[in-house]
């Protein structure tokens, strides 16, 4: 005599399967994709359950059972002991290097004008020769950059013009060696584009009365005017600070996502629209030499296909290249801007060639979730295995450019921190990278916090004469 069936349970209808496709017993479940029609036999007749409840259950009031809860309970304890005391001692101050703390007493060497783009050396346009930017005889120009945020935040305009004039912020940056400047802008800037308050001008009274996209293009043209080249990129959809797990600003469009999801909304078509308008006014510019597509492309939480991203980046970079074909195309990975594993199978291909440039992000904190873990707690033998798959591969092999568009630690760094960037910078002068720090900006915009990894004191003058600006400097200087 066979034993009683029990009631079917929710989403059962009392053969054992579930409207989810998995076999349901109330200590076993099984995908039916998995196994055989005859394994599925086997596991429901009376007498496979039968013994597969001797094998496999486990009471949880036996001694066993207590005893085994309590092993796992004891190793998760050790598992998060230990990674308390490993994040413990990454955060412990690093001690800087005498030589570090010898560059620190000295003043910063002055500036190489050979690098500049404007200097009589180069030749333009720009393009691209396998791992290289160069110019029209065929030069290197490498770019050695910094990042000047501000008009992609709340307040729409780069930080810093209500402390000094726009080309006192344009001298220091070309004082601290750099050479070129990207330029980051948020989409709702382009959409409202506000008047900006005389509060945020109080440094630069002609700009007075003007709005967000003005104040823009005047802030570019003085880094132009003092002979330092300069890279848009299209930063974030909503402005604010980014980047977080806001799937609103984690692509280049959202209206896939409910209408009440996101502030600021927009199509793919609206987002090319929108570099037309920002790229149009730089036209005649020089030195304004690139268009960085899109900062950090993720997707939902990290689900961004390479190739969705790789289409969508050619659609644009072919718009702004119909404008003026002299521009670079610069393409961020996936993942955050650290994955570029995906251009060995499917590189991105613009209209114009050799104008295609691809782009990075490394930070201290970037491969978590990865065997390896994150960079700070890398050896260098780790760290450089995780560069070349990510992106050193297409430079290593002579591809195609990679500009590390952002880096960047702070001036107290821990133990972690100093770990990172070691291995950072040793990689980067290895290979000659081109390179944009992150950021000159000694304060962030909305709430006036302190920049812990700005390169400027308060002033936007006085230089942070540190680990950082030491290693950047010999960098500039390869």
């Amino acid at each position: 005599m066979l034993p009683k069936q029990p009631e079917p349970e929710p989403g059962n209808d009392g053969t054992g399967i579930g409207t989810d496709g998995w076999h349901r017993d109330r200590r076993l479940m099984l995908p039916l994709s998995n196994h055989t029609s005859s394994t599925y036999t086997a596991l429901t007749s009376p007498i496979s359950c039968a013994r597969r409840r001797r094998l496999i259950s486990l009471p949880p009031n036996t001694k066993a059972g207590r005893m085994i809860l309590l092993i796992l309970a004891l190793l998760l304890g050790f598992f998060l002991h230990y990674m308390w005391k490993a994040e413990a001692a990454s955060s412990k101050p690093w001690k800087p290097d005498d030589s570090s703390l010898a560059f620190s007493k000295r003043p910063l060497p002055p500036p190489s004008n050979e690098t500049l783009l404007s200097s009589a050396g180069y030749k333009l346009p720009l393009q691209t020769k396998g791992r290289d930017i160069v110019d029209q005889n065929g030069k290197r120009f490498k770019l050695s950059s910094v990042n000047w945020y501000g008009a992609s935040d709340e307040l729409f305009i780069p930080g810093g013009l209500d402390v000094q004039h726009r080309d006192v912020i344009a001298s220091t940056i070309r004082s601290l060696g750099f050479n070129s400047v990207r330029m980051p802008y948020s989409d709702e800037m382009v959409i409202s584009n506000p008047e900006v308050p005389l509060r945020l001008l109080a440094a630069n009274q002609d700009l007075v009365g003007k709005r967000a996209l003005d104040v823009f293009e005047a802030t570019i043209t003085a880094l132009t005017d003092a002979g330092l080249a300069v890279i848009v990129n299209n930063h974030i959809t909503t402005a604010t600070w980014c980047c977080g797990a806001d799937p609103c600003d984690a692509g280049w469009a959202n209206d896939f996502l409910p209408g009440s999801l996101c502030r600021v909304r927009q199509t793919e078509a609206e987002w090319i629209d929108h570099w037309v308008t920002v790229m149009t006014r730089f036209v005649d510019n020089p030195l304004v030499i690139g268009a960085d597509l899109r900062n950090e492309v993720r997707g939902l939480w990290g689900t961004m296909p390479w190739e969705r991203w790789a289409a969508a980046a050619e659609r644009a970079g072919n718009a702004l290249l119909r404008i003026t074909p002299d521009w670079l195309i610069i393409v961020g990975g996936t993942e955050s801007s650290n994955d570029l594993t995906g251009v060995r199978r499917r590189p991105v291909e613009l209209d114009v060639a050799n104008r295609l440039v691809y782009s990075a992000h490394v930070y201290s904190w970037s491969g978590w979730g990865s065997m390896g873990g994150r960079y700070s707690k890398r050896t260098y033998a780790s760290f450089v295995k995780a560069m070349r798959q990510n992106w050193g591969y297409l430079v290593e092999e002579n591809l195609a450019p990679v500009w590390i568009g952002e880096f960047g630690a702070p001036d107290r760094p821990g133990i972690g921190d100093a770990n990172y960037w070691q291995n950072l910078m040793r990689y980067l002068k290895a290979i000659d990278a081109d390179f944009g720090y992150w950021a000159i900006n000694p304060r962030k915009p909305k709430d006036n916090e302190k920049e812990s990894y700005s390169l400027v004191e308060d002033d936007w003058v006085t230089p942070v004469l540190d680990y950082r600006m030491k290693d950047m400097t010999e960098l500039m200087r390869q």
